[in-house]
């Protein structure tokens, strides 16, 4: 690769004045209130839970403190994003937030387990359940973690790791709801066997609504384009930009829950075009695809380029192609040519 000719890097340096994007450390205050309510409120439903025999609510206790846990995770993770980048870290701790992204999907998962578990043995082995008891600390459940998630809800459209604490406390809400419907059913027929039936039908809501943030958490952690971005039409405007006349080593991946990143190689017969032209480029993609930190590299086009991570898999295919095609000896007597196929 050392035939390159005027290399240009038009970095958009401005691009954090300019997020489309809610600010995850300005619900700082939302989260401080969500995981003091919440504390509490696992405390006391823990205990009449246990008190009511109900297994619902003891569930809900363990699943509410998962989310308090999920809470303070999101918060750290916020507040690490606005770390300025060291040399260490060259990028800031910014993907410190979908780390908490994955991890928020994961413990509800567990706690849908532990809640499904419960409810399964309580099914097998009935006890009568306070009905009254169930339905008063399920309603005082539903107003904490209604006002919870109300704190968040206006983030949660932008950010992965706002939208996790979101979708934990209106889970929590419709979990409370449940019990406490299923409470005034006891109360009222005295069918103890429905508490665990509602937890059951809970969780699979749940583990509905969780998938998507955990398969978009997992995609983010695997460096792949941000569903809301499209590289099909990112590289038609790349190529679309006056004198480029090819784009190649194009690499789209998210650098927090927020924030988007791109690399790309411009081949510019003509020569870098100036300062200005790529600092229109690097507005064009962040004002277009909310790309934010782009870094772009211009090429005249007069040595053979390729994207060495698709130089080295097709090289590992070719291997293995020959691998299976030609026994050993065969290998042995065109070894040097394989030494010489591909020059770095």
């Amino acid at each position: 690769m050392s035939g390159h000719h005027h290399h240009g890097h038009g970095h958009d340096h401005a691009g954090h004045h300019h997020h489309h994007h809610g600010d995850p450390v300005n619900h700082g205050r939302a989260f401080a209130i969500a995981i003091t309510l919440n504390a509490v409120f696992v405390a006391v439903e823990f205990v009449y839970g246990f008190l009511a025999n109900s297994t619902a609510l003891m569930a809900d206790a363990g699943h509410n403190l998962s989310d308090v846990l999920g809470l303070m995770l999101a918060w750290a993770a916020a507040i690490l994003a606005k770390r300025q980048p060291s040399r260490r870290y060259t990028y800031g701790l910014r993907s410190s937030s979908m780390l908490a992204a994955l991890f928020n999907g994961m413990l509800l998962m567990g706690a849908c387990g532990a809640i499904a578990w419960e409810a399964a043995l309580q099914l097998m082995h009935p006890v009568a359940v306070h009905g009254t008891t169930v339905s008063v600390v399920a309603g005082i459940g539903i107003v904490v973690n209604g006002v919870s998630a109300l704190l968040f809800m206006a983030g949660s459209k932008d950010d992965l790791n706002i939208r996790g604490a979101y979708l934990h406390l209106a889970a929590d809400a419709a979990i409370s709801l449940g019990v406490l419907v299923s409470g005034l059913v006891v109360m009222a027929t005295g069918w103890s066997w429905l508490d665990p039936v509602v937890s059951l039908a809970i969780v699979v809501m749940i583990v509905a609504g969780t998938w998507s943030l955990l398969k978009e958490s997992l995609r983010m952690m695997l460096a792949a384009v941000p569903g809301n971005v499209d590289s099909r039409k990112v590289e038609q405007f790349l190529r679309g930009r006056p004198g480029v006349t090819d784009v190649h080593d194009m690499h789209i991946w998210s650098m927090s829950t927020t924030e988007t990143a791109l690399t790309a190689h411009l081949v510019m017969p003509g020569g870098y075009p100036g300062d200005v032209a790529m600092d229109d480029i690097a507005r064009g993609l962040r004002e277009e695809f909310a790309i934010q930190h782009s870094t772009l590299q211009t090429e005249q086009g007069t040595t053979a380029h390729a994207c060495c991570l698709k130089e080295s898999t097709q090289e590992s295919t070719q291997e293995q192609d020959h691998g299976h095609d030609h026994d050993h000896s065969h290998d042995h007597d065109h070894g040097h040519d394989h030494g010489h196929a591909h020059p770095h």
